[in-house]
């Protein structure tokens, strides 16, 4: 033994002599093992195979066949779907989920009812693929057949869309789309049609289909190998296809030894062949199937016997067992096995009771699960599901029945029917009434509403509930019987109302304790005061609020008393000793401005009328006493006035700031006087009235006047359309200019005030326009009275357009007053009056010949047809040159004529004009008139119509001017209704139209794009699907468009399922770059090397860099035990054959070299620690202390400098292997 040689050493050795240790016994070398080899597991295709859902009565869409896979069954848009296409066809529809969310539907009705509804069914619930097939160019016309007949009629039988290319296409790729079934009887189809245009040799061979499984063999093992030794190609129709033809096309040998084969194969079945029928339960064919078909072609292999499913559709429950005699027996134990291999059991469960089973996030129904992990429960309406091996079924359905029992006996629940206008009262502020009587009484409260009833459900313990229920019921109770009354104050009466700190409402709610008064938010302006409590309380509360409020609006009477500022102190008293005094005799509040606001000196007073005025009273008379206030007049021509008070009053407001304060009052025009009145203190009251004088000495001086006569006639010319003439000599020269009113006894005089070089200005101007206007003629024409009112309506367009026709002639109509005056004035150049009466005479002939003509619009439309400030009717006048009059508002409803029907006159338009004008106005006003019509427009589609906060609609209401009624949200009708004129609804229907088209193509694309794949792909992959930082997932991600999604750490039972989501063809694009990754790594070695965990980090290298440059340099994958795996001490190395030989090799090598620097301990009671002490210890009690001695170590050797390991020459040398396998290294030959 190792320790015994150890110790026996130092005995050994001479007295005056350090004793020595062997190394290989101080250092043992570590046993060699070999390698484990493990066998590589050929991957496996774990795609599921989609069967057929094609049926008469009951259609059934499988889970992997959804269109809508995410939605939950029943809700939304799938509710929605069903119940239109009942709508629709007039067939019944029940719909039901399976758990693997697969759908099944029972159809009833006629028979070309449920074929309609089966269609449309299909196409909204049933997800449409698309698959391309390369088929050669030169076989594409007989495929097309003569003028596309033979392609049409493919397409009609097999129910797909198939996409040929086109003659200048040059791709040979065909598209079909359609149900997976439909696409297998179509490629079929193309494929044989092709084959038997081939050029190779061409074979058809009629083989019953029984006998195709025995083909094919288990996993098509037979197919693929026969194939592979003959190089023919071998094309038998599908499961879903009932025909019996096999084609086989390729070289003309490789095609006969195939034909000879497969005739074979069929004689030889033919021959051993017999049948077996076995009633199973269709609900446990899956079971018989097994995943993606696996069982069948498990029990294909063991038995040698083929299995035939009914389809879906078939009455029968009878599976076909069909093989040799001999096999038969164990390939039908077989299938009973697989049958009854999971036990169904149902358990009636009250639905209300199932949340307590699942518990707290599924914390109880988990534990279930644990204890059973192959156990499946199921939660459905009243019933539980179970569903597992018959094993360990019995022992849940006993569990569960227990919790059950346990459940339905300790809990209990009521329900109370309760109105919603209480809920708020009955939860409370932030839920505090509910969530106190669920701590109390340890309930659960929910409060639902079912069948338009509106309950409270509580469930718990029987006394809790009972507790709960009493509670609950006096409160509802006592709701009951109380009222809620608005109250409507003006809110500037809420402060006087609450009081200084809530004082006075706080009186009314202690008087009134059962009452809740709620005023309303500040900020939203509201005059409504909410009384709540019972019924006589809220009465009496009301009628004292109404008499509160009515004695404040009493006691709010305002003044405003200017006071001059100076003033305000002694008005307040010391301490406030005055204004406390008035305040207390008065009962008036009086509010003075803040110190610092010089600009306000209004002392304003509020509360009774006759109290307001008393402190106003006393008021003044304080300031009167204090100061000297006087009031003196002064004289100021009235011409003045305007001047001294200067623009917008700034001149005067000047002068009384400068003064003191003091209050200058000019006399009202109306008393004609000159008497300006100062009032103020006295100092104050002479500096205003010095600068008031001076300031009218001033204007006096700078007014010269001078006068300019003209004829009274011409003194509007002289002023100009709205003054602008008279205006603009104002401006340019700063006099005032002054005509005669209707009191002056001369009409002619134009008196002219202001500086003399102004008015001389200004006379000069206003004598030119005189004589310009002298040269003017003046004429008189009669027309008609019954004329004039076409000439002058709308505001004289007729005039205004003659004169500017005829050189700005003036022309004037007898006023409204003078009614049988014919008179009609022109003035103006004598070539342009003639122009104009010319004019004016064609228009009366117009207007003799003209008619008038009635139009019935019902009078509800009046407002419609006029527009906006009557703008659709100014445009038919305009445009028609009539004159449209509609009927006064009180205008009598209705008069019968002689024939006894009755004439709306309210709803009679007038039209006068030339007849075809008035015959074409009348068409126009008819069009404006607005109809409504109705467009269909899936309910579904009206949000998406109605835009962002309405933006939609109203954009198409403003554009055709019409108005737009959707569908109200509880009815969901298919119909939009449009009113407006009828050209205006039919574009506003063809642009509806338009927008429904986008959106169900939008529908559509986002349909096409919601396709999902599931694949099945180790998790152990998924990093090398994924790549580094993404990038690999990311560019199949971009290059297809689609997304991509790995399962989540939490989801346990889908942790091999990756989803793909996008275009059913970039979905399959994606799948096939995905499984060609899988596919490259599954052809990779994987091995098991062992390796001690101690040296793992060494390997591994800070931040993992040397384990990389590892897997770079030898081009593998190597995978470090997880933390608790249950070995681990070895690493797995994935990759090629060679490169993975070479690693580990390279990793066997560096665990030699790292285990020399880890001390490992022996498993002897002797460890090195005591070896090494025991040494020393012996060797301090030699005379002749050398230190610790070790023999043999290598160390003692000199280096082989031609060792290719101990000196490697990094491939620079040209030294052979043989050489360098000859030279072992120094350290440790013997490893």
């Amino acid at each position: 033994m190792l320790e015994d040689q150890a110790i026996e050493q130092p005995s050994t050795s001479a007295a005056n002599s350090t004793p020595a240790f062997s190394y290989d016994d101080l250092f043992p070398a570590l046993p060699e093992s070999s390698t484990p080899k493990f066998p590589s597991v050929a991957p496996t295709n774990n795609i599921k195979r989609i069967g057929s859902s094609v049926v008469t009565q009951v259609f059934y869409v499988p889970s992997s066949e959804r269109r809508y896979e995410n939605d939950k069954f029943g809700e939304g848009e799938s509710l929605r779907t069903c119940q239109q296409i009942m709508k629709e066809t007039g067939a019944h529809i029940e719909i039901s989920s399976g758990k693997d969310q697969s759908l099944t539907f029972l159809v009833t009705g006629k028979v070309n009812e449920v074929l309609e509804a089966r269609r449309k069914i299909f196409i909204h619930f049933q997800t449409q693929a698309s698959k391309q097939i390369s088929i050669p160019r030169e076989h594409h016309r007989w495929i097309l057949g003569k003028k596309g007949e033979k392609l049409r009629e493919l397409e009609k039988v097999t129910a797909t869309k198939i996409s040929v290319p086109s003659i200048d296409d040059k791709s040979d790729i065909i598209t079909i789309q359609g149900t997976k079934e439909g696409i297998e009887k179509a490629e079929h189809e193309i494929r044989t049609t092709s084959d038997e245009q081939s050029r190779k040799a061409f074979e058809r061979i009629s083989v019953p289909k029984i006998y195709h499984p025995f083909i094919y063999g288990p996993n098509s093992e037979n197919l693929n190998k026969l194939i592979e030794e003959t190089g023919a190609r071998i094309n038998i129709p599908p499961q879903s296809v009932m025909k019996d033809d096999i084609v086989i096309t390729g070289e003309t040998e490789g095609v006969q030894v195939a034909k000879a084969k497969i005739e074979a194969i069929h004689k030889e079945m033919e021959k051993k062949c017999t049948s077996v029928g076995v009633e199973v339960p269709r609900a446990q064919h899956k079971y018989v199937i097994g995943p993606r078909g696996t069982t069948i072609q498990e029990i294909l292999r063991i038995t040698g016997v083929s299995v035939e499913m009914p389809t879906t559709e078939a009455a029968t429950d009878t599976i076909i067992l069909r093989g040799p005699h001999d096999k038969l027996g164990n390939a039908l134990a077989t299938v009973y096995e697989k049958a009854n291999s999971v036990q169904t059991r149902i358990l009636e469960a009250p639905a209300w009771i199932h949340k307590y089973i699942i518990g707290r996030k599924g914390q109880n129904i988990k534990e279930l699960t644990t204890a059973f992990p192959n156990v499946h429960v199921e939660f459905n309406d009243d019933k539980i599901k179970i569903e597992g091996p018959p094993a360990e079924v019995p022992d849940a359905v006993e569990q569960l029945e227990k919790t059950v029992k346990n459940f339905i006996e300790r809990l209990t629940y009521v329900e109370m029917e309760v109105n919603p206008n209480h809920y708020k009262h009955i939860i409370g502020k932030a839920g505090s009434n509910i969530n106190r009587i669920k701590d109390e009484m340890d309930v659960v409260i929910n409060i639902e509403e079912k069948d338009k009833l509106s309950t409270i459900r509580i469930e718990g313990s029987p006394e809790g509930v009972q507790k709960a229920q009493r509670e609950l019921q006096d409160m509802i109770e006592k709701l009951e019987n109380e009222k809620e009354r608005d109250a409507i104050i003006d809110h500037r009466l809420f402060r006087s109302i609450i009081g200084a700190k809530g004082a006075r409402i706080r009186e009314v709610r202690e008087k009134f304790n059962q009452v809740v008064i709620t005023f309303p938010n500040p900020s939203e302006k509201s005059d409504t005061v909410k009384i709540r409590g019972p019924k006589d309380d809220v009465d009496k509360c009301h009628k004292h609020l109404m008499k509160l409020v009515k004695e404040l609006q009493e006691s709010n009477f305002v003044m405003e008393v200017p006071i001059f500022k100076r003033f305000h102190k002694f008005i307040i008293g010391k301490g406030g000793a005055n204004i406390k005094k008035i305040r207390d005799e008065t009962q008036t509040e009086i509010d003075l401005p803040a110190e610092n606001d010089d600009s306000n000196d209004v002392i304003v007073i509020t509360g009774k009328k006759e109290n307001v005025t008393e402190a106003c009273e006393r008021i003044k008379k304080i300031q009167n006493e204090l100061a000297n206030i006087i009031t003196e007049e002064i004289q100021i021509p009235s011409k003045y006035y305007n001047s001294i008070i200067g623009a917008g009053g700034k001149l005067i407001s000047s002068i009384m700031e400068e003064c003191g304060g003091v209050s200058i009052k000019f006399p009202t025009p109306e008393s004609k006087s000159d008497k300006v009145t100062i009032r103020g203190p006295k100092d104050d009251v002479e500096r205003a009235k010095q600068q008031l004088l001076e300031l009218s000495n001033e204007k006096q001086l700078s007014s010269f006047t001078a006068e300019v006569r003209a004829n009274p006639k011409h003194h509007r010319f002289l002023i100009g359309k709205k003054g602008a003439s008279i205006k603009k000599i104002r401006d340019s020269t700063g006099a005032r200019i002054i005509f005669p009113s209707n009191d002056d006894k001369d009409k002619e005089v134009i008196t002219i005030i202001g500086k003399k070089e102004n008015v001389e200005t200004a006379k000069a101007q206003l004598e030119a326009i005189i004589r310009e206007v002298n040269n003017n003629t003046e004429s008189e024409m009669d027309v008609a009275p019954k004329y004039h009112r076409h000439f002058v309506a709308r505001r004289g367009d007729v005039i205004n357009r003659i004169s500017e026709d005829c050189g700005g002639v003036t022309i004037s109509f007898p006023r409204s007053t003078e009614i049988d005056s014919t008179r009609v004035t022109l003035k103006g150049p004598k070539e342009g009056i003639e122009l104009a009466k010319q004019r004016i005479l064609e228009i009366v002939a117009d207007l003799d010949s003209m008619v008038t003509i009635e139009c019935t619009i019902p009078k509800v439309h009046h407002r419609s047809v006029m527009g906006k400030s009557g703008a659709k009717v100014q445009n038919i006048t305009r445009e028609f040159d009539v004159q449209i009059k509609f009927p006064d508002k009180n205008t009598a409803e209705t008069n019968g004529d002689v024939n006894g029907s009755d004439i709306q006159q309210g709803d009679v338009i007038r039209i006068s004009g030339k007849r075809e004008k008035c015959e074409q106005a009348k068409q126009a006003l008819l069009d404006l008139v607005p109809i409504t019509e109705e467009i269909e427009v899936p309910f579904d589609l009206h949000r998406s119509i109605i835009g962002q906060q309405g933006k939609g609609v109203r954009e198409l209401m403003n554009s055709y001017d019409v108005h737009i009624e959707l569908s109200p949200q509880d009815k969901k009708l298919d119909l939009i209704k449009i009113t407006g004129a009828a050209q205006n609804v039919h574009e506003a229907k063809s642009a509806i139209a338009n927008r429904v088209k986008q959106l169900e193509a939008d529908r559509q694309d986002r349909e096409l794009r919601s396709y999902e794949l599931k694949i099945e792909v180790e998790p152990d992959l998924h990093p090398k699907i994924i790549g580094r930082r993404g990038a690999v997932i990311n560019k199949i991600r971009q290059q297809h468009d689609v997304q991509i999604s790995f399962p989540k750490k939490e989801d346990v039972e889908n942790q091999n399922v990756i989803r793909i989501q996008g275009y059913e063809s970039a979905a399959k694009a994606a799948r096939d770059d995905i499984l060609k990754i899988v596919g490259d790594y599954n052809q990779m070695v994987k091995e098991r090397v062992p390796l001690d965990a101690r040296i793992h980090s060494r390997i591994i290298g800070q931040r993992g860099r040397h384990v990389r440059q590892i897997m770079e340099d030898y081009k593998v994958d190597i995978k470090f035990p997880r933390e608790g795996d249950s070995d681990m001490n070895h690493v797995t190395v994935m990759g090629k054959e060679e490169d993975v030989e070479a690693c580990r090799d390279h990793l066997l090598m560096l665990e030699e070299e790292y285990m020399q620097d880890v001390v490992e301990a022996p498993k002897s009671s002797v460890t090195y620690e005591n070896l090494f002490e025991n040494a020393m210890k012996g060797s301090q009690q030699q005379a002749n202390n050398k230190g610790f001695v070790v023999q043999g170590a290598p160390w003692e050797k000199a280096p082989n400098t031609n060792s290719q390991i101990d000196f490697p020459d990094f491939g620079l040398s040209g030294s052979s292997d043989a050489a360098a396998a000859a030279a072992l290294p120094a350290w440790n030959p013997n490893r």
